[in-house]
């Protein structure tokens, strides 16, 4: 895994190839970055089936629930397909604009 620190997030990325082993993995390392908005990069996936990125609900559902935003990057469906409690994006620029808006909501108390 590739991981770099932003000003208000950390970039996560898999580098094995493996979606499902990605999402299995990052719940072991949770505590590295409980306290941090997250992306996961998986920009490289074109063909992500939404049951490969539905392994990241628990985990998203979990670091939402700490007041943090969790967002992945993938553009392989359409965000019809994919449930509200997911937070996916085609880009990093939207997940950055994501992860801002999510701020403001939290500082204005929604």
């Amino acid at each position: 895994m590739k991981s770099s620190s932003h000003d208000n997030f950390v970039l996560l990325k898999d580098e094995h190839n493996d979606i499902v082993q990605f999402a299995e993995f990052l719940p072991t390392i949770w505590q590295q970055f409980s306290n941090k908005n997250v992306i996961v990069d998986l920009s490289e996936y074109d063909h992500a089936t939404l049951n490969q990125l539905l392994h990241f609900l628990e985990l998203s559902n979990k670091h939402r629930a700490t007041k943090q935003s969790f967002v992945i990057i993938n553009k392989a469906l359409s965000t019809d397909q994919i449930p509200e409690e997911l937070m996916v994006v085609p880009t990093l620029q939207e997940a950055q604009d994501i992860i801002e808006m999510e701020e403001i909501e939290r500082d204005l108390g929604f």
